[in-house]
Order: C-alpha cells, then sequence, then structure tokens
C-alpha cells in the first residue's frame, strides 16, 4: 500500500511539474514575444521618414514593405479571379458617403461635364455621358470595402473600363503599366496598376441602385474598382491618363499603401 501511494504521489508531481513547466514556458515566450514587438514598434517609430515623392507620409522601412508587397501581388495577379456579387436584393438602400474630398458642387455643372482622356501623343478624347451611355451597360452588385474597416453590399452600373478602352481604340495606351484618374478641379486623384484598370469587373459607374448617381456619390461618373479599397474608387472622375511611371495618389502621398488591393 506504500508503494502504490508513493507511486501515485509521485505520479502527481510529475504532472504538475509539466503543468508548470508549460505555463512557464508559455509566459516567457508571451514575455518575450511582448518585448520584441516593443522593441520592433520603437525601432519603427524611430525610424527616418521616406522622402516626399508619389508616396509620402509613412516611414521608410514600412513604405519598403508595402512596395515589396505590391510586387508580390502584381506578380500573382490574375483578371480570372472576380470578386463575389450578390442579388439586387441584397443592396443597400442607402449609400454611404465617406468622403467628399474633390466634389466641388459650387459652380459645377453636370451638362457641360466632360470626361477627358489623355493620350501619350498629347492628343485628348472628350467624351460626354451620353457618349459613355450610348457603350454596353454593365450592373454589379458587390461588397464594398473601406480601409477604415466597414464594408457594403452596393449595386452600380456603367460601362466596363475594358469596354471604353475597346470602342475608342485607346490599346495602345494600355501597354503602359499604369492609369491615372482626377476630378475635374484636381482636389483628388488616384493612380492604379493598369491589370486591376482592366479587370472585368471594373467600371465607370453613372447608375446606382438604378438611378443616376447622386452628387455625393460622384455624379456624372465615378470609377468602380471592386479588387481595390474605397479609397481608389474616385468620384466625379475628369480626367484618365497612362504612364510608365506611378501616377500622384492622394491618400498615398499621407502614408497610405499605393497598391490598395484586396
Amino acid at each position: 500500500m506504500k508503494n502504490l501511494k508513493f507511486k501515485k504521489q509521485k505520479k502527481e508531481l510529475t504532472i504538475n511539474q509539466k503543468i508548470n513547466r508549460r505555463n512557464f514556458i508559455s509566459f516567457s515566450a508571451f514575455f518575450a514575444l511582448s518585448s520584441a514587438a516593443a522593441v520592433g514598434w520603437k525601432w519603427l517609430y524611430n525610424s527616418p521618414q521616406e522622402s516626399t515623392g508619389v508616396t509620402a507620409g509613412a516611414h521608410k522601412p514600412l513604405r519598403r514593405a508595402l512596395n515589396k508587397t505590391e510586387l508580390f501581388f502584381r506578380n500573382f495577379y490574375s483578371n480570372n479571379h472576380l470578386v463575389k456579387t450578390y442579388s439586387k436584393d441584397r443592396a443597400a438602400k442607402n449609400i454611404r458617403v465617406n468622403s467628399d474630398i474633390g466634389i466641388d458642387d459650387e459652380g459645377f455643372n453636370v451638362e457641360t461635364w466632360r470626361l477627358e482622356i489623355k493620350k501619350n501623343n498629347g492628343q485628348v478624347v472628350r467624351l460626354t455621358i451620353d457618349d459613355i451611355k450610348a457603350l454596353p451597360k454593365t450592373e454589379l452588385i458587390f461588397d464594398f470595402k473601406c480601409v477604415e474597416g466597414w464594408d457594403q453590399i452596393q449595386h452600380w452600373a456603367g460601362v466596363k473600363f475594358i469596354d471604353l478602352i475597346g470602342h475608342f481604340k485607346l490599346e495602345d495606351q494600355i501597354t503602359m503599366p499604369y492609369v491615372g484618374m482626377e476630378t475635374p478641379n484636381g482636389e483628388y486623384y488616384v493612380g492604379l496598376d493598369t491589370e486591376s484598370a482592366l479587370h472585368p469587373q471594373t467600371i465607370l459607374a453613372y447608375e446606382m441602385n438604378d438611378k443616376p448617381i447622386s452628387n455625393v456619390h460622384g455624379a456624372p461618373l465615378r470609377l468602380i474598382i471592386p479588387v481595390k479599397y474605397g479609397i481608389k474608387n474616385l468620384k466625379r472622375i475628369g480626367t484618365i491618363s497612362f504612364s510608365d511611371k506611378r501616377p500622384k495618389d492622394y491618400w498615398a502621398e499621407r502614408g497610405y499603401d499605393y497598391y490598395s488591393g484586396l
């Protein structure tokens, strides 16, 4: 009996030792990782800011990481990947308004608005909203995502960007790796990789929930590019251009990711 009791106590002691050892390892790992994270954050916080250019406002190591991430995703990007779409009844009735940068309604007249497509040879193609509406219409109901963390299923309709390119014979322009877009007043602007701009679900939208787009949502024409976060979905497009170099981008100049892909 004494031997049995001793063995039982020894077994219980062994189990407690194992539990204590595991707890020690867990807490040690937690504190080590926490310390490493704190040191890493302090290093990043004190690292130099990037030089102001097409991008700005971020620390150099962070910008390098964002640029490497962009290269990685662009190497594996495929326009065969489509975002999930939904039935019309799932679309929000009240489309969220998140920003009015570049939407200057004072003195703006939809009737005199023109979309200017600037070619690299200096020529400019000027289109009215009726010119654009004459092209085949595409509807898209998808989950619009914002970098702030919210999302909303929205219903848009317009012309595919790739259809616009084909109809107006701009194929020579899309051999360049970037597309730039700006509002008529030039206050908001985005730079896009050409592959994403040519995605089959990227549209120049003129309708929202089967009605003309409201002013606050970018009337008469806005970009809907579902493979990007909302900051790339330019409202009230005034000009489109093409470039071998990154065009300027409003939020990238303020420290955000230039690519902003999903």
